[in-house]
């Protein structure tokens, strides 16, 4: 399905009863909603589940490449408008997780509940922009097939490169099938986002954090992080997982998913 919007389109995908309790999944990046696969199938047998591609990725608009997370916070919103969707249950990882923080700072109103998965508050360090500047110049020159392998390594546990080939090779392929304009533009959305360390004690909804132990780019200590500073927040280390934590170890990520919506939604 797709949503059009004064400056592009949202393509997006709505399973399960159309009056069920609504849950809304946030990809990372550089990928496409279809990550959440695992999770949509699960979720959409008990909740109404909506997950969609942010601006420049899978079936959406790429444009002109200059992406910001203020704009993604805007495309989100207007989706739930689109689909009059008042409140919401969402769940982000990693990019995905950023947009939720940021949205939960600034349109508090419209969510339920949060799951963040493998991310951080923290905005990127000097260290970081420069990574991504870096980043930025070598896949203009040399595309987004080389990008892809080189990114694979740095998301996965070194285990699942044996244990599960096929989410490997999914996932290298949707980066290999994503503009190296919009690859480029999001890292500078990336190096560009807000800190909203600071407004995390003011959330006021339940919280489920959830970390591969292996995450090497958004590790443990930041999920930890997290948690200490938002009231009432479970946290939860995936086991035997990176930064794909729903990808690597989906039945523990679905097992906890799964019983924190329960829970709160229980009775609403």
């Amino acid at each position: 399905m797709i949503l059009s919007l004064a400056d592009g389109n949202i393509a997006y995908v709505d399973r399960g009863d159309k009056n069920a309790i609504p849950v809304i999944f946030l990809h990372g990046f550089p990928f496409n909603y279809t990550m959440w696969e695992l999770q949509l199938e699960a979720v959409s047998r008990h909740y109404r589940a909506i997950a969609y591609d942010v601006r420049g990725h899978g079936d959406s608009t790429v444009g002109d490449g200059q992406f910001t997370i203020e704009q993604h916070v805007d495309d989100l919103i207007a989706l739930l408008d689109h689909l009059k969707i008042e409140k919401v249950n969402i769940v982000g990882l990693s990019m995905g997780g950023y947009i939720t923080l940021r949205a939960l700072e600034r349109n508090p109103e419209r969510f339920t509940s949060a799951a963040l998965c493998d991310t951080r508050s923290e905005a990127d360090s000097n260290e970081g922009k420069v990574g991504r500047a870096v980043a930025m110049r070598e896949v203009k020159k040399n595309g987004s097939i080389q990008f892809a392998d080189g990114f694979v390594k740095k998301i996965f546990a070194e285990q699942t490169f044996e244990r599960n080939k096929d989410a490997v090779e999914r996932i290298r392929s949707i980066i290999a099938h994503t503009s190296p304009l919009s690859i480029a533009g999001t890292l500078m959305a990336l190096a560009a986002r807000t800190d909203t360390t600071q407004s995390l004690g003011a959330i006021k909804v339940p919280v489920l954090i959830l970390v591969g132990k292996q995450d090497a780019l958004t590790p443990p200590s930041a999920a930890q992080a997290l948690q200490e500073r938002i009231p009432g927040s479970e946290l939860h280390i995936v086991p035997e997982a990176g930064h794909m934590s729903n990808l690597e170890n989906p039945e523990f990520f679905n097992e906890k998913l799964l019983y924190f919506l329960k829970r709160v939604t229980t009775n609403k």
